[in-house]
C-alpha cells in the first residue's frame, strides 16, 4: 500500500534536501529581537516593517534601520492556544494608507470565541500621530477556527479585492483524526444567505473591503461565495507579482509542498492528491469513515488499518484540477517514511521529505521566494516569462531557524525575514531541533 511505510534518516533528509541547489554565498544579520511568533509581515507606506504576533496578540512596527519596534495595537479578544496556529494572523495594508485619501486602514484575521473557536477579519484605522491602530469594525465574522492549519494570509490584490487563506484545520490528522477534510465541501445558497461560512475551509477567499461577495467571483456547484479557489491543505503562501498573476503555497502531508498559479474557479486537489495527480506515494486515508466508528482505531501516519478506507490520487478527476508549478518533494511510490530510532517518533514529521513552506514574495528577476520552517531557508524559484511554468529552485538565506514571512523593501535588494519563537526545524546535522538561532526574531538578506 502507498504512503505507509517508513524510511530511515539519511534517506528521509536526502530525499528532503537534495534537489534544491546549495546555499547562495552570503549572511543574515538580526534586525531586531523579542517578538512572540511574528506571522505576518509587510513593508508600510512609512518604511517601516508592520508584524502580527500571533502568541503576542499584537500588531507592531519594526524600524529596519534600528530594529526599534512600536506596538500599534493590542488585539483585544485575540484567542491563542498554547503551542497552536490559532491568535493574530493575516494582516493587509490598504492601498491608499498614509497617502491622504482616507483610506488609513489596515485589515488584520485573528481567532476569537464566538458560538466556538472562530476566525475573523476587521478593518482599522491608523492614527499616524499616535502610531495607533484605532477603530475597529468587523469585516467578515464566523470563519472557521482550530488549533492547526490556519494558513490565515491576508492580500489586497490588484483589483482592489482582498484575498485570505483558509487551511483544513488540521482535519484527519494527529488528535484530530476523526474529523472530515472539508477542502472539496461547497458552500451552498442557504449557508450564503445565512451566512454560515463553515464550508469555507481548505478554500482561497476573495472579498470586498467591506466583507462583500464580489460579483464576479466564480461560482462553485452554481453558488457564489467568497470562494475563489477551492481544495487546499495549508496554504501560508500568498502573493501577487507585478504580472497580476496571483500565487501561493500548500504544505503536503509527507510529500509534496506546492507553489502555485492561483486562479479564479480552480480545483487545487487536495486531500484527493497532493502535488500531482501521479499516484506517486500519497493515498487518502478517511479516518473518519473508519468501520465501526474512528475512534475505535489508533491513528497513525504510517499503517492504515482495514477498516479504513482510502483512494489512490489516480481514483479522482475533476476537470478543473489546477495541477501545481512545483513541489518539495515528490517521491516515488512505496518510497519507506518511517525514520530511524535517531529520530524521536515525536519529531520524526520534520524528517519527511517536506519543508512546510510558511509564505510567498515575488523575488528579483521574475522569480519568487518561498520560506521554509523545517529548513530555515529561503528558497528562490524561478519563473519563466509568462509566469505559467517554474525552474529548478535555489536554497539562499540558510540559518537554524524556522522562517514564518518574508517582506521586500521597495528597491527589492533586501528581504527580511520573521522567525517562529519555538518549534521544531532541522539543525545543522539535519536532525531535529528545538535550538532555533534566533527565536522570534527579524532577520534581513541582502539579495
Amino acid at each position: 500500500m502507498k504512503g505507509i511505510s517508513s524510511v530511515v534518516l539519511a534517506a528521509c533528509l536526502l530525499a528532503a534536501c537534495a534537489s534544491p541547489e546549495a546555499p547562495a554565498p552570503g549572511g543574515v544579520r538580526v534586525v531586531a529581537t523579542g517578538l512572540a511568533d511574528p506571522y505576518e509581515m509587510v513593508w508600510g507606506p512609512d518604511g517601516f516593517l508592520w508584524v502580527t504576533e500571533k502568541s503576542g496578540g499584537r500588531v507592531t512596527r519594526v524600524d529596519p534601520k534600528n530594529g526599534r519596534t512600536s506596538v500599534a495595537l493590542t488585539v483585544e479578544g485575540a484567542l491563542h492556544t498554547e503551542g497552536g496556529q490559532d491568535g493574530v494572523l493575516g494582516l493587509a495594508l490598504h492601498p491608499g494608507l498614509l497617502k491622504g485619501d482616507g483610506h488609513d486602514w489596515v485589515y488584520l484575521a485573528h481567532t476569537y470565541a464566538g458560538e466556538r473557536r472562530q476566525t475573523k477579519i476587521v478593518r482599522y484605522t491608523y492614527d499616524a500621530a499616535k502610531q495607533a491602530l484605532t477603530s475597529p469594525v468587523d469585516v467578515l465574522t464566523g470563519l472557521v477556527s482550530s488549533v492547526d492549519h490556519q494558513s490565515g494570509k491576508l492580500r489586497f490584490g490588484p483589483d482592489g479585492t482582498l484575498y485570505y487563506t483558509i487551511g483544513d484545520q488540521g482535519a484527519n490528522q494527529f488528535g484530530l483524526y476523526c474529523e472530515t477534510i472539508e477542502a472539496q465541501t461547497l458552500p451552498t445558497s442557504a449557508q450564503v444567505e445565512a451566512g454560515d461560512w463553515r464550508a469555507y475551509q481548505g478554500k482561497v477567499l476573495r472579498l470586498r473591503p467591506d466583507g462583500s461577495i464580489p460579483a464576479d467571483n466564480p461560482e462553485f456547484g452554481g453558488v457564489r461565495s467568497h470562494v475563489y479557489a477551492v481544495g487546499f491543505r495549508n496554504a501560508q503562501g500568498l502573493t501577487f507579482t507585478s504580472s497580476g498573476l496571483l500565487y501561493g503555497t500548500d504544505q503536503g502531508p509527507k510529500t509534496d509542498d506546492e507553489v502555485n498559479l492561483l486562479r479564479s474557479g480552480k480545483n487545487y486537489g487536495w486531500p484527493h492528491v497532493a502535488g500531482y495527480r501521479d499516484g506517486k506515494a500519497y493515498v487518502h486515508a478517511r479516518w473518519a469513515e473508519a468501520e465501526g466508528g474512528c475512534a475505535a482505531e489508533r491513528f497513525s501516519d504510517y499503517e492504515i488499518p482495514a477498516g479504513v478506507p482510502y483512494t489512490e490520487e489516480t481514483d479522482w478527476d475533476d476537470p478543473d484540477f489546477a495541477p501545481p508549478l512545483a513541489t518539495f518533494d515528490t517521491v516515488e511510490d512505496g518510497f519507506d517514511f518511517r525514520a530511524d530510532p535517531d529520530c524521536d517518533p515525536a519529531t520524526a514529521f520534520v524528517c519527511w521529505p517536506t519543508l512546510a513552506l510558511s509564505s510567498l514574495e515575488p523575488g528579483p528577476a521574475g522569480s519568487l521566494l518561498a520560506t521554509s520552517l523545517k529548513d530555515g531557508a529561503v528558497y528562490r524559484i524561478p519563473l519563466d516569462p509568462g509566469g505559467e511554468k517554474a525552474g529548478k529552485a535555489e536554497r539562499i538565506a540558510d540559518t537554524v531557524n524556522r522562517y514564518r514571512d518574508t517582506a521586500l523593501d521597495p528597491a527589492g535588494t533586501t528581504l527580511y525575514i520573521a522567525t517562529d519563537t519555538a518549534g521544531l526545524t532541522r539543525g545543522p546535522d539535519g536532525r531535529p531541533t528545538r535550538d532555533l538561532a534566533n527565536p522570534g526574531a527579524i532577520l534581513a538578506y541582502e539579495l
